[in-house]
């Protein structure tokens, strides 16, 4: 739904936002190493700049580490200009489990091998493999040093991701605005505040 929003936002000021389906081939074997390999390949296909990423919970944390990687020449892509970071899951595959329920969910995931995740663009849980989990924890958000310009929209009541936690990754860094609304994890109620914040990150507005 946020894509839709933003796509005819931009398609206002004549920019195209392009939305690549990270859940193909198969979303059961989905892993962030994956959906990076194929955000570089799509970007390559652009042959476009300044390129700007955008990414929502799982897709934020996938934009942040690909900027590192194409910024440190750990992977052939363009560089990018900026970031646009939606309810950030900057944690994720390395989350600190806050109750015993975390624990045990874990601990079923990566013995049984799979798990029923909520995809919320589907509106439905999806069954995922544990490499998802497991490969997501060689990436270190706190750990990277890219100083690209990055506005993150956060809700304050997100029951996903932790704001604490994006609280005190924006708090050092000096090339991120944080801005936090009253709002969930989906950020559905505050989509035209979405994109004013957006439209003047970008110069749009």
């Amino acid at each position: 739904s946020k894509a839709k929003f933003f796509s005819q936002r931009f398609s206002d000021h004549g920019l195209t936002l392009h939305c690549p389906d990270l859940n193909e081939p198969d979303y059961s074997s989905l892993t962030t190493s994956r959906m990076i390999s194929q955000v570089v390949e799509k970007l390559r296909d652009l042959k476009s700049e300044p390129i700007v990423l955008i990414g929502s919970s799982l897709g934020a944390f996938v934009a942040l580490h690909l900027a590192e990687q194409a910024a440190s020449g750990q992977i052939e892509a363009p560089l990018i200009s900026r970031l646009v970071l939606l309810a950030p899951a900057l944690d994720f595959g390395r989350s600190e489990l806050r109750t015993r329920d975390d624990y045990e969910a874990l601990k079923h995931w990566r013995e049984s091998g799979w798990v029923e995740m909520m995809h919320y663009a589907y509106g439905e849980k999806r069954r995922v493999h544990y490499k998802l989990y497991e490969d997501a924890g060689q990436y270190d958000s706190f750990a990277a040093m890219a100083v690209i310009p990055t506005l993150v929209l956060q809700g304050s009541q997100d029951e996903v991701v932790e704001p604490s936690m994006v609280k005190r990754f924006a708090k050092t860094r000096e090339h991120v605005r944080l801005v936090m609304l009253e709002d969930g994890h989906q950020l559905k109620e505050n989509l035209d505040q979405l994109w004013a914040e957006t439209a003047s990150f970008l110069g749009l507005d």
